[in-house]
């Protein structure tokens, strides 16, 4: 059986800070302002992103953060 070289809650957290650095690394990842697109709705900021696809920056944001966390653990088994 697997078990993980550091205790279940240090690699929840561990992942939780991947995780968050990842999605501010994807974050601006092909983001177009309303005014870029030429679509500014009113009463809104023309900066604001027209279509920030938060849901697939998510997926992605989680795909990569596992490889790292899976790569991390790798290390730490091997050095551990």
């Amino acid at each position: 059986m697997f078990t993980l070289p550091i205790p279940g809650a240090l690699a929840f957290a561990v992942f939780l800070t991947i995780w968050f650095t990842v999605l501010f690394a994807i974050l601006p990842i092909g983001v177009r302002s309303q005014a870029e697109v030429g679509e500014v709705v009113p009463g809104s900021e023309p900066g604001a992103p027209s279509s920030p696809r938060l849901w697939m920056k998510a997926g992605l944001t989680t795909l990569v953060s596992i490889v790292v966390f899976v790569v991390l653990v790798m290390i730490l088994r091997v050095l551990g």
